[in-house]
């Protein structure tokens, strides 16, 4: 086996990781999260030398602000937001909430996700399909290109979850199913015949 795939994987793996740390780190610094409805917002709390607690809104990134909030301020914030939420339409919430997403700006997110998971559904279905036609078991060309495009929609959708296990997995199938169709590449060009014409040989006289 050469080395390249298996280096392109573990480079894969690390920036996974990499990219997921980012957020995971900022999310564990955060002090206080306080949920309205499919909203969390995440506080920053610090304490002045008079002993006066103040509060700095860090996410979501629409309600970010260099404002510093006391905890009256912070309280008639928050309950803003709240009437907010809920004067929005119900299906709207109920939506947001099932999508697990705060804004429909983010719902782009989740459309990448879904293309990637109907894409490797659609990748075993054609291979069911061409498998019961034939009546062998046959993985076609097209299994692996949905196999592909689907790990990086996948692996895209992960890292902007934040959900290293999802990463980590897609990180190591993108590069076996690249590696795939290199082979298959490969094939096709040995089994091309040589189309060169040939060149007739001089005769001397």
């Amino acid at each position: 086996m050469k080395p390249g795939p298996i280096i392109a994987m573990i480079v894969l793996v690390f920036l996974g990781m990499w990219l997921v740390l980012q957020p995971a780190l900022a999310r564990s610094a955060t002090d206080i999260t306080i949920s309205v409805g499919a909203i969390e917002i995440m506080l920053d709390r610090t304490e002045t030398a008079d002993g006066l607690l103040h509060y700095k809104i860090i996410a979501p990134e629409p309600l970010r602000s260099s404002k510093a909030y006391d905890p009256i301020e912070l309280d008639a914030f928050i309950s803003l937001q709240i009437e907010k939420w809920n004067a929005r339409p119900a299906f709207e919430r109920h939506l947001l909430g099932f999508f697990n997403i705060t804004t429909w700006g983010t719902f782009w997110w989740v459309m990448i996700g879904l293309i990637g998971q109907s894409a490797f559904f659609g990748r075993m279905f054609v291979q069911w399909i061409i498998s019961e036609r034939s009546q062998i078991s046959t993985v076609p060309e097209i299994f692996w290109w949905f196999s592909f495009i689907g790990g990086i929609c996948l692996f895209t959708y992960f890292v902007w979850r934040v959900d290293i296990v999802g990463v980590m997995g897609q990180s190591t199938g993108i590069v076996i199913y690249a590696r795939n169709l290199r082979l298959l590449h490969k094939q096709r060009k040995r089994q091309q015949p040589n189309t060169q014409p040939s060149v007739p040989e001089q005769t001397s006289t």
